[in-house]
């Protein structure tokens, strides 16, 4: 090699570490430059239960260790927004351009904002980093943040339905509170017994075809949103169950206040209603005048004691400038079980990560809130949440929901519901997925 391929070459090399060295420059100044991570949240509950007025506290004690982690970040949220406005507020932000890098999804926004192209698609972080863990969660609380098969958001917080029953009016008719194993046979038995129109007491209070078929092992849609259900047996079945209970109340339209007043046996609830109001002094001011628990939902004769689960989600903003550091608060929120923990203290939902919500201490505490046996035992939690139905979401699923509703609620104003009524319903619904 002659001398000035000798310096060709220790120029370039020369030049190359001269690049390293400014990279490695640029890389140390970007981690230690200021950095501030935008998220979108509310104050108070979504599950429309009295707080505390604490309604930032966990999210500020999952900024405060980020922060810690990381001293060149700053988080940032806008505070007073109301559940009932969120949405819309959202929605304007990402109309500006100006989302936050993650925020809280509603249960009935996912499917809106994965259409939108709102929403990361967090399959890639899930597999690529070691130290998450999609298994820790119960699977239909992970299934509630996927759309179209990919997963967009993780679960912060669930919440079953269960049935609230009014035990001192079953105590008073001589009949002993359902198990969590009861059918439909139990629940039509007993509000049969209860049952007095002349009296004003009814068996049960919103109960709906839609509890019943989950109940049943039905689903009204395919995963992918493609075809209907409304004809299934296990359907036609649910319908026909809740014509049954209907008719017991003789034509009268048993109301919530009925239910409030003590005259109504059961009524489906979300799980946050009894966390909420079974502690003194709400209890006192909900519903004061009988004892209530909870059991699971009635079986139907192809299903189990399963219900709806309603999920609160985290997602990442798919414009993200800071998508890194944004998955890591989601999963400080959601997979962290000392953050999880702190669900207890300031919310009423069921963590959505096994280990937090089967916990000894927590089920412990909660006991010591709630009069009676409670509805906390470990083996209850695990079976609601773990065989808990998350309703399929796709592009268009309101409007098709409300088409099949629709043609239900006519369908049961006959004597008996017409299989070829429901079939053509369905068939309409079909030409519109």
């Amino acid at each position: 090699m002659n001398r000035s391929s000798e310096e060709r070459t220790a120029a370039l090399v020369l030049g190359a570490m001269l690049a390293l060295t400014v990279a490695a420059a640029w890389y140390a100044h970007e981690l230690r430059a200021p950095v501030t991570l935008t998220v979108g949240a509310f104050a108070g509950s979504y599950w429309d239960t009295p707080t505390t007025g604490a309604s930032y506290q966990i999210l500020d004690e999952a900024v405060r260790r980020l922060e810690e982690a990381h001293p060149n970040v700053e988080v940032r949220y806008v505070s007073g927004i109301r559940p009932e406005d969120y949405s819309e507020w959202l929605a304007g932000r990402i109309l500006e351009g100006e989302e936050p890098d993650l925020f809280f999804v509603l249960p009935e926004d996912l499917d809106l904002l994965a259409v939108s192209g709102a929403l990361a698609d967090l399959d890639g972080w899930m597999a690529s980093d070691p130290g998450f863990d999609a298994s820790l969660y119960y699977g239909p609380c992970l299934r509630s943040g996927v759309f179209d098969g990919q997963q967009y958001a993780l679960p912060y917080e669930s919440v079953p339905t269960l049935m609230f029953v009014n035990e001192t009016l079953l105590e008073e008719a001589g009949i002993p509170a359902p198990d969590d194993d009861w059918t439909w046979d139990d629940l039509y038995r007993i509000c049969r017994q209860v049952t007095d129109v002349e009296e004003r007491r009814f068996g049960v209070y919103g109960y709906t075809w839609i509890h019943a078929l989950y109940a049943n092992g039905a689903s009204l849609f395919s995963e992918d949103g493609t075809a209907c259900h409304l004809s299934d047996p296990r359907t036609m079945e649910a319908i026909r169950s809740v014509q049954a209970l209907d008719a017991l109340s003789g034509g009268y339209q048993v109301t919530a206040r009925d239910f409030d007043l003590g005259n109504v046996a059961f009524r489906p609830f979300l799980y946050s209603e009894y966390r909420a109001y079974q502690p003194y002094p709400w209890r006192v001011k909900k519903y004061s005048g009988f004892e209530w628990g909870c059991v699971a939902m009635p079986a139907g004769p192809y299903g189990d004691n399963v219900s709806e689960l309603h999920t609160m989600l985290l997602g990442i903003g798919a414009r993200s400038r800071h998508p890194a550091l944004a998955w890591e608060l989601v999963k400080l929120l959601s997979a962290d079980t000392e953050v999880q923990k702190e669900l207890y203290t300031w919310s009423h939902g069921i963590s959505p990560l096994r280990s937090v919500a089967e916990d000894r201490e927590i089920l412990a505490r909660l006991r010591e809130d709630v009069p009676g046996k409670g509805g906390y035992g470990k083996a209850m939690i695990r079976k609601i949440m773990s065989t808990a139905v998350v309703s399929p979401r796709f592009d268009g699923y309101d409007r098709v929901l409300m088409l099949a509703e629709s043609a239900v609620a006519d369908a049961m104003e006959e004597d008996q519901v017409s299989e070829d009524r429901i079939l053509r319903a369905q068939r309409e619904i079909d030409i519109v997925l």
